[in-house]
């Protein structure tokens, strides 16, 4: 018998579904188009193996560089594990591939939506386990102002 101590790692478990949620949603925009104001910031680890990006971007932006999709966009294609776009930086397009593992946050600023991705348990464990986080809408009283970052933890009773 083992005296390995079997957990549910819910974090890694809502991060893949949350990956998920942005899977469909990119679909979705590559199928139809983006509706109405929705638009997308996406900010993502440069270093990530897997992201494919011009050496003069991953030069400007070591570490993590944010994208916007809204109105010029080219060549969208949406696999199980990342998406690749066309995007024009000062004028000239530049293909990027971004993995879905690579994604820090990804947000909706026209609906006040919002994923957050912290680090994750590695396989030893070393890295402790951060909640993810989802934004959502200011309370009614507060000044207008950007989406807040708030915990799942807010949403439980």
């Amino acid at each position: 018998m083992s005296n390995t101590i079997h957990t549910i790692d819910y974090g890694n478990l809502m991060h893949k579904a949350m990956r998920g949620l942005i899977l469909e949603v990119l679909t979705d925009v590559c199928a139809k188009g983006l509706p109405g104001n929705h638009h997308f910031f996406i900010t993502f680890d440069t270093m990530h193996p897997d992201v494919e990006i011009a050496d003069w971007l991953s030069d400007r932006y070591p570490g993590e560089m944010t994208v916007v999709i809204q109105h010029q966009y080219e060549s969208l294609k949406v696999t199980d594990h990342g998406f690749s776009i066309t995007l024009s930086f000062g004028d000239k397009p530049e293909p990027l591939y971004v993995p879905y593992d690579a994604i820090k946050t990804f947000v909706d600023p026209s609906v006040e939506f919002g994923l957050r991705f912290e680090a994750q348990d590695d396989e030893d464990g070393e890295t402790p386990e951060a909640p993810m986080d989802v934004m959502a809408e200011p309370e009614k009283d507060a000044p207008k102002k950007d989406a807040d970052i708030v915990s799942l933890d807010q949403f439980r009773k």
